[in-house]
């Protein structure tokens, strides 16, 4: 999966933010619903502009995100 095929960042579309090429729903609508436990059937009924690898380049975005930054997270005592 290329996620760079599905989305795009384009400052007058949802102020900049990364969305899926053709829309207005941005990668973070996607994740955080994923996030919530929602699932893949539920959101694409929700939106139905969207498509099943337009939720798996959400992912593949996130994974490429997480990869380049690093995020402090508290230690667990």
């Amino acid at each position: 999966m290329n996620w760079r095929e599905k989305i795009t960042v384009e400052p007058l579309v949802c102020h900049g933010k990364a969305c899926i090429k053709g829309t207005r729903i941005m990668v973070s609508v996607i994740l955080d619903n994923l996030a919530e436990g929602i699932n893949e059937n539920e959101i694409l009924k929700s939106y139905p502009s969207l498509k099943s690898e337009d939720i798996k380049a959400a992912i593949s975005y996130a994974a490429e995100l997480s990869r380049e930054r690093l995020v402090s997270v508290p230690e667990l005592s």
